[in-house]
C-alpha cells in the first residue's frame, strides 16, 4: 500500500502533487493508493480557536474528492485528544504498518507527523527505516504552492471576501455548501421569487460574505442554473439576524420541502443591500434574474 497522511481540507491544488505522487508510485508498485485522514477537524477537538474552525469539505465531499483524485481508498481515523499525543513512531507502527500495511508513505515538502508539530521528513525516513517503511517527499509541491498561493487559508478568506472565482481557481473546481430544503417566509414567493432555504448538514462549513451569487443548483441528479442570496434579508428582517441560505431556482417552481440540495458557486452578482420598500427588492431581484438569464 502507497499511502499519505492528512486533513486535506479542500482537496485542493496544493495537495494534487502528493495526491499524484501516491497514485503514480502505486501504480509503478502495482499495488493500491491511500489517504489517511483524520476527523473532526484537529482544532476542534483541541480548542484551539475552536469557534473559528471553517471547513471547505464535509466528510463526504472529502472522501469523495480523494476519489476522484484517484486514489483507493480513504481511510478516516477519529481524531480525540488521546490519539492528538501519539508519537510519530506510535502512529507509523500502530496505524501504517499494523493496520493498513504501508509500506510506502508520500508525504508534502513541509509535512509533519505526531504529538508536539511532530517528526519532520528526515525524522520520518529514520522511523521508517526501522519498519520498512519508503519515506519520500514530494519537493515540487512547494513550488507549485508558492507559484498559485494556495492553501485552505487564501481559499476561506476568497469566500469570506466573497470571491468565488478566486475560490474556484484555487480548488479547481466550484465550491459547494449541500443542505436540506427548510420551510421559510415565503416572502419569496409572494414577491414572484420562490426561494429554496437551505440548513446545512455541515454548520461549520464556510460561508461566501454576504450577497448574490450565480449558482448552479444540484436537485435529484438534475442540475439548474439559481441566483443564491446568504445574509440577514435586511428588508424584511426585524429580529433575528441569523445568516439565511435562499436560493431562486430559475424556471423551477415544484415544492421541494425536506429533500435535499447542492448549491455551487460561480460568481458574485453584488452585496446584500436594505431596500425602502419590497417593491424596489422585487424590481432589484427582476434585474438580478435578468443577468443571470443573459449569460
Amino acid at each position: 500500500m502507497v499511502a499519505t497522511t492528512g486533513f486535506f481540507d479542500g482537496v485542493h491544488l496544493g495537495h494534487r502533487a502528493v495526491l499524484q505522487r501516491v497514485t503514480d508510485t502505486a501504480r509503478a508498485q502495482g499495488c493500491e493508493s491511500a489517504v489517511i485522514t483524520f476527523w473532526p477537524h484537529p482544532r476542534v477537538i483541541l480548542h484551539q480557536d475552536a469557534g473559528k474552525v471553517r471547513l471547505l469539505n464535509t466528510l463526504d465531499e472529502k472522501k469523495g474528492r480523494l476519489k476522484d483524485a484517484g486514489i483507493d481508498h480513504v481511510f478516516v481515523l477519529p481524531f480525540t485528544p488521546a490519539f492528538s499525543q501519539l508519537s510519530p513512531e506510535h502512529f507509523m507502527q500502530e496505524y501504517l504498518c499494523r493496520r493498513f500495511g504501508v509500506t510506502t508513505l508520500i508525504v508534502g515538502y513541509d509535512h509533519h507527523l505526531g504529538v508536539h508539530a511532530g517528526a519532520d521528513y528526515e525524522q520520518l525516513r529514520a522511523i521508517g527505516v526501522t519498519m520498512n517503511i519508503a519515506v519520500e517527499r514530494v519537493d515540487e509541491q512547494k513550488d507549485a504552492i508558492q507559484r498559485l498561493t494556495v492553501s485552505a487559508t487564501k481559499i476561506r478568506e476568497a469566500l469570506a471576501s466573497g470571491d468565488v472565482e478566486k475560490a474556484n481557481r484555487l480548488l479547481d473546481y466550484s465550491y459547494q455548501l449541500q443542505g436540506v430544503v427548510v420551510e421559510g417566509q415565503r416572502l419569496g414567493r409572494q414577491l414572484g421569487f420562490p426561494t429554496a432555504n437551505m440548513q446545512l448538514y455541515e454548520p461549520l462549513k464556510q460561508l461566501p460574505a454576504n450577497g448574490v451569487y450565480r449558482t448552479r443548483v444540484r436537485l435529484h441528479h438534475t442540475v439548474y442554473c439559481g441566483m443564491t442570496n446568504i445574509g440577514v434579508r435586511p428588508t424584511v428582517q426585524t429580529g433575528d439576524m441569523a445568516r439565511t441560505i435562499e436560493t431562486h431556482i430559475l424556471r423551477f417552481s415544484d415544492d421541494i420541502y425536506g429533500q435535499d440540495l447542492t448549491i455551487e458557486f460561480r460568481s458574485r452578482l453584488r452585496d446584500e443591500r436594505r431596500f425602502a420598500s419590497l417593491d424596489d427588492l422585487k424590481t432589484q431581484l427582476q434585474r438580478d434574474r435578468e443577468l443571470m438569464n443573459n449569460d
